[in-house]
């Protein structure tokens, strides 16, 4: 398995940058803050489910898919760890 991007760098490259919006103007269009879109692009916030329904308004990929990108994202960085775990 590869390593998935994170959502935020799927959103900067694939929704900023060929649309020309700076960090700042996105963050004012989705209505959050910009330090907040920030750490998101830069792959320190995860997608919650109300942040996915944003993204979906701006960008027409279903909130659904934000959080799978997210959920493929976090189980990839998990996938060598192992877990002590009582079995029943």
């Amino acid at each position: 398995m590869f390593n998935p991007a994170h959502p935020g760098e799927i959103l900067k490259s694939t929704y900023l940058e060929p649309l020309n919006l700076s960090v700042s103007k996105a963050s004012e269009m989705l209505g959050i803050s910009r330090k907040h879109l920030s750490g998101f692009v830069n792959g320190h916030v995860s997608v919650s489910p109300e942040f996915a329904l944003r993204l979906q308004a701006f960008t027409g990929k279903s909130a659904q898919a934000w959080l799978s990108l997210q959920s493929n994202h976090d189980l990839w960085k998990l996938k060598d760890k192992t877990f002590d775990v009582v079995t029943v």
